[in-house]
């Protein structure tokens, strides 16, 4: 019998202080619909100082495995760190704050299943899925980011900065990722398309969140995008 790659599907979930999610996307991540046989969830407790662990370990599944951190070191650190341990033949990354629907794995997925893809991009700016409309500077800083990866990789990508990442582990093997936090996006988009994968993207919806509700990233964070980009993009 011929090996399958594709056997499992590996969701990938970095969590810090996101005591009142995260419950609930491990949950919509173990009923999501993914056309794929098998399924672990593998959830990085990026040493959160609320009640976050209580909550990963209140869901009981032989498909959950965690990773406990006892010092936050980010989302690029926690996805590298899972990787080290999963046994999918198809990753994919739901962050803990449910910005991003489960229910929409088959989405990202098909385009690999099909053969076509090997990684698949959620654009939260394509597509007619319903969007929140929140912060207009993020949306520029977005794309002003997402214009200067195209101008590096020429690509036409809407959204590098998306949470929603799907890719095979032959990507994964060979990304050899570097960026602890959220420098890991520029990163991976730089990395994927210097190593010649095919890229894809499909529209995805999105609940974005505001400050006050515990959204993280700041405009620090795209100063450090920008820097990874020419890090990345033009001295490697």
């Amino acid at each position: 019998m011929l090996y399958n790659p594709f056997v499992k599907l590996t969701v990938i979930i970095p969590a810090y202080n996101e005591e009142k999610t995260v419950r609930q996307a491990i949950l919509r991540a173990l009923q999501a619909k993914t056309g794929i046989s098998g399924k672990e969830i593998i959830i990085v407790n990026d040493g959160s100082s609320d009640r976050t662990l209580n909550k990963i370990k209140s869901v009981k599944s032989a498909k959950i495995r965690v990773i406990d951190k006892k010092r936050n070191e980010g989302k690029g650190a926690a996805v590298r760190d899972a990787l080290k341990i999963a046994t999918g033949g198809i990753f994919i990354i739901q962050d803990a704050d449910l910005e991003y629907d489960p229910s929409e794995y088959k989405l990202m997925l098909a385009p690999i299943l099909a053969k076509k893809a090997d990684v698949v991009f959620g654009s939260r700016f394509v597509g007619n899925q319903p969007h929140r409309v929140l912060y207009f500077w993020h949306y520029v800083g977005n794309k002003f980011i997402t214009l200067l990866a195209n101008c590096l990789t020429n690509l036409n990508l809407t959204d590098i900065e998306t949470c929603y990442k799907a890719f095979t582990k032959d990507v994964a093997g060979k990304l050899n990722l570097q960026e602890k936090r959220f420098g890991f996006e520029p990163e991976f988009t730089i990395k994927a398309a210097k190593m010649g994968m095919r890229i894809y993207e499909v529209g995805v919806s999105y609940s974005g969140r505001n400050y006050e509700e515990g959204k993280k990233i700041t405009w620090k964070d795209g100063i450090w995008a920008l820097l990874c980009l020419f890090k990345y993009g033009v001295l490697n």
